[in-house]
């Protein structure tokens, strides 16, 4: 197994959402405060992005082309090519909530999930939030009220434990044997967990201290693409982690996740 950074420093705030495009060969990924979604190519190690108006949570192709993404609170459809954006749904209006992760479904509808603030602290936020789905004919439902983040079902609980050792439970993504791999924040690693027991099955050291999430990635899928965030990272903490907020590849896992999916559906203007 063998970790490389691949982008030092590619985050200015919270770098999350990371995608494997497997169209283009290309990893999409957010900065979420500094509302731009980021494309790199690993074959030639050239980035681009695009600015929008508005945090941004996640983002995922379309079948149609383009990109749906969770801008503020709505959901966009992003030209990459002309960067014109169009809004297709807000919601909560006069709420101070946001999109955060949102991802594809087999059957290729959008699952997307929003939060209010982290006040005063990750668990004890207010539980304002909802989880959507946006449908293939372009509609937009909700699934689920009054959440502090969109999570519905309990895998592996780490309240109790120590927070340098197992840390927040952030993004994750799935192989192709059924394991979770989930970016432990506040802790330097990515862990694979078996979903039926709850069990540590694998550990990977990150050298960055707030892990955010990761994806599958690659020609054949079996990278693991690991993202991270400095926001308000102390001037102490770079100097113990100065690869903060860069984006790392992890190689020789053993295993390899499947092709992520991509929203099949229709476009409508909201």
């Amino acid at each position: 197994m063998a970790v490389e950074c691949v982008i030092k420093n590619a985050s200015k705030t919270v770098g999350e959402g990371p995608h494997w495009d497997d169209m283009t060969n290309t990893l999409l990924y957010v900065d979420i405060q500094e509302n731009t979604i980021h494309r790199y190519n690993p074959e030639t190690s050239v980035g681009d992005k695009i600015i929008l108006e508005d945090t941004v949570g996640f983002a995922v192709p379309a079948k149609k082309g383009g990109l749906i993404a969770g801008v503020g609170r709505c959901l966009v459809h992003v030209d990459w090519d002309t960067k014109k954006v169009t809004k297709l749904h807000e919601v909560e209006k006069g709420l101070k909530t946001r999109f955060n992760d949102g991802k594809c479904d087999p059957r290729g509808r959008v699952w997307a999930g929003t939060m209010g603030p982290i006040d005063p602290d990750v668990e004890n936020m207010p539980k304002i939030g909802s989880l959507y789905c946006l449908d293939l004919d372009g509609s937009l439902h909700t699934m689920v009220k009054d959440l502090g983040k969109a999570n519905q079902k309990v895998v592996v609980d780490n309240a109790g434990k120590s927070l340098p050792d197992f840390g927040f439970p952030d993004g994750m993504t799935i192989d192709t044997e059924g394991k979770l791999w989930v970016a432990c924040f506040f802790a330097s690693k990515v862990v694979r967990y078996d979903p039926e027991t709850g069990q540590q099955l694998q550990a990977v050291n990150i050298p960055a201290l707030r892990i955010t999430s990761c994806c599958f990635g690659g020609k054949n899928l079996d990278e693991l693409y690991v993202t991270c965030s400095a926001h308000e990272v102390s001037e102490e903490e770079f100097k113990k982690y100065p690869l903060t907020g860069s984006i790392f590849k992890v190689k020789g896992l053993g295993v390899k996740g499947s092709k992520a999916q991509i929203y099949e559906g229709e476009i409508k203007e909201g």
